[in-house]
């Protein structure tokens, strides 16, 4: 009895004392005893506070307007179809249809608290934009204005929706602009379509609900930022409002804000600082603890220094495997680098099919994102070694401005995979035929020019700047492909259409291949493959480029009958007045504006590179000179029609 006594006496002579010891040293105590619940408890004490003051923050000013794009990374939908919601401010449609780079006839007006607002319909598309960011975005530009600033641009024009606009604007500068937008989640159906909306002034959640035919439960979800079952929201934040497609907009007149009392605030803000205090002093505590117990412990401790990454190699050691953890610098080497299956299925979302590029003879091709970086991804099957070794053989010396670059590749056991750099507009194809179709504004004059000589530079480093000389074999439009700049590059050597020649001799292939309609006579009849078919076929693209047709056409006189671009371009210079004829099969998308006489010198030239005997052909560094003297006399015509000319964009839609 009187152990136990004594017992009940000790500990409460301890329970006594370890209440009179002071705050701190409790803390180290607990530290001590429970070193990885205090360290939960560090993290759960911070996260509150710094959750009173983000509270108070929705409550108090909205000095920063948040913008959150929705991540796409590893979602199967690349691309899909939404609107953005524009109060217009009396802007007249015409400039607001050119400013969003939207289509007029998918424009629906709402008319909401004596104005007329817009929901624009847009096309939303998985997009990396530097920083690490990849996510849905609406892609536009804008030409700079004196005095503009990146706050202007993105409040004052685009209500808030534009995300990142660049620091460095130059007056009369045309700059790509990204719009925050979104698309459905999974399960969200086949008709559900997402709205960009800028929150206004006296907005509620319901109200916008409302407004656009969603859901104050679907606008929390799809938003999850927001704290749910508050309600608050500040005019400028930028909300993804999820609705059924073609169900049209509820107008109704905006709710009241809620009001936020000074007393709120006030207890608001001294709750925060209170738990802020007592997680900075848990903190210094914390880290002053375990500073000296490192201190105690390190001697006993064996450093190891992070190694480098090893080069792995395969498929005959002729190319290096990067390390899978790497940052981006890795994609700046020349040679190029193995990936795993694992990252090209996950870059592609499982080679879905929503992420399908295109389809050729050798495989087909994907958009992938690779550690932030967009790639065009051509998945092969494994029976198409060769061709795939060809590509890597060749691809990896080639490195020009005016060549489509090859990242690096994978192999499996039933697919080989090639990595290519991502070209955003698509191919010259696209934008020529039935542009408006697939979703492109027509190319103006000066533009086609561009792309003519930058095709032409590309095609002559690979005949006469590499050690050995290359034909490509498969010139065409569909292989030129465009950047956001609307510069080319050309694409898709074509594998095993790649023949290595050197100095004076000539090449036999052992049967035909390349497009029809760009095949030069020689290779139809013998076979024959020097880089003046080449020529031959880039002789097409210019026709194509002046005419806007294919580089096959049904003949007007017999329509079952198919006939040579080139035999129309041909006949020009037959007629006793060339330069009306040519005006009669200059592309109509043109609407007359270009400057006919340079016009009819790359129609001269188009016809002098599909010259029926090989040895009549200019070499491809006689096109390059040829088309730099048309380029830069059609930008001194553009200049002289002064600078409201839709001409200056590079495309006919007036940006």
């Amino acid at each position: 009895l009187n152990k136990k006594t004594t017992m009940r006496s000790m500990r409460s002579r301890e329970e006594t004392s370890e209440t009179a010891i002071p705050f701190p040293h409790i803390l180290l105590r607990l530290i001590r005893r429970h070193q990885s619940m205090a360290e939960a408890f560090l993290h759960l004490l911070l996260l509150l506070s710094i959750r009173v003051l983000l509270l108070h923050g929705r409550c108090g000013a909205a000095s920063t307007p948040p913008v959150h794009p929705q991540n796409c990374t590893g979602l199967p939908t690349r691309a899909c179809d939404a609107y953005l919601y524009l109060a217009s401010a009396g802007r007249r449609l015409a400039d607001v249809h050119s400013l969003y780079s939207v289509n007029a006839s998918s424009t629906m007006p709402i008319s909401r608290g004596g104005r007329q607002d817009y929901l624009l319909a847009a096309r939303c598309t998985c997009t990396a934009v530097g920083g690490g960011t990849v996510a849905y975005f609406h892609r536009t530009s804008y030409r700079v204005l004196p005095g503009d600033s990146p706050d202007r641009l993105t409040f004052s024009v685009f209500g808030g929706q534009a995300w990142n606009v660049s620091a460095d604007l130059q007056p009369h500068e045309k700059v790509a602009v990204y719009l925050v937008c979104g698309c459905p989640a999974e399960g969200d159906g086949a008709d559900a379509v997402v709205t960009t909306y800028t929150v206004q002034e006296n907005d509620t959640l319901s109200g916008i609900a409302g407004l656009l035919s969603s859901d104050v439960v679907d606008i929390v979800r799809a938003n999850g930022w927001l704290i749910p079952n508050t309600g608050y929201i500040l005019p400028g934040w930028v909300l993804l409002v999820p609705r059924v497609a073609g169900s049209g907009p509820a107008v109704s007149p905006p709710g009241v804000a809620a009001r936020n009392s000074s007393k709120a605030i006030t207890i608001s803000v001294a709750t925060a600082m209170a738990f802020l205090v007592a997680g900075l002093v848990f903190f210094i505590i914390f880290r002053r603890r375990r500073a000296l117990r490192e201190n105690i412990e390190a001697p006993t401790k064996t450093i190891s220094k992070p190694t480098s990454a090893k080069v792995n190699l395969s498929f005959g050691n002729q190319y290096p495997q990067r390390d899978g953890k790497g940052d981006g610098a890795a994609f700046e080497s020349e040679r190029p680098l193995k990936f795993s299956l694992v990252e090209v299925e996950e870059a592609t979302a499982g080679f879905h099919e929503t992420r399908k590029l295109g389809e050729g003879g050798y495989g087909s091709v994907y958009f992938g994102i690779l550690r932030t970086l967009e790639v065009a991804i051509k998945r092969m099957k494994s029976s198409k070694s060769k061709e795939f070794f060809a590509e890597l053989k060749v691809l990896c010396k080639v490195h020009h401005i005016n060549v489509v670059e090859l990242i690096g590749y994978a192999a499996g056991k039933d697919n080989l995979y090639l990595v290519y750099e991502y070209v955003q507009n698509g191919s010259l194809s696209d934008h020529l035929h039935d542009p408006l179709l697939k979703g492109h504004q027509p190319l103006s004059w000066t533009a086609r020019a561009r792309v003519a000589l930058d095709s032409a530079r590309g095609i002559e480093y690979i005949h006469d700047h590499t050690k050995a000389r290359y034909v490509h074999r498969d010139i065409k439009t569909s292989n030129i492909l465009l950047d956001e700049g609307l510069r080319a590059k050309v694409a898709d050597f074509g594998l095993a259409k790649l023949v290595d020649l050197t100095e004076g001799e000539e090449f036999i292939a052992t049967r035909l291949v390349g497009t029809p309609g760009y095949l030069p006579p020689e290779s139809v009849r013998e076979l024959q493959m020097t880089t003046k078919c080449d020529v031959f076929a880039f002789g097409v693209v210019l026709a194509e480029l002046i005419s806007g047709r294919r580089a096959l056409i049904r003949d007007d006189q017999q329509p079952t009958r198919l006939i040579s671009l080139l035999s129309i371009i041909n006949r020009i210079f037959r007629e006793e007045d060339p330069v009306t004829s040519l005006e009669a099969i200059v592309d109509g998308n043109l609407k007359g504006i270009c400057p006919i006489e340079e016009v009819l010198k790359m129609a001269d030239l188009a016809a002098w590179c599909s010259s029926e005997d090989a040895v009549d052909r200019p070499e491809m560094g006689v096109v390059v000179e040829k088309l730099s003297q048309i380029l830069v006399s059609s930008m001194q015509w553009e200049a002289s029609l002064g600078g409201d000319s839709e001409v200056f964009s590079g495309v006919l839609d007036g940006r």
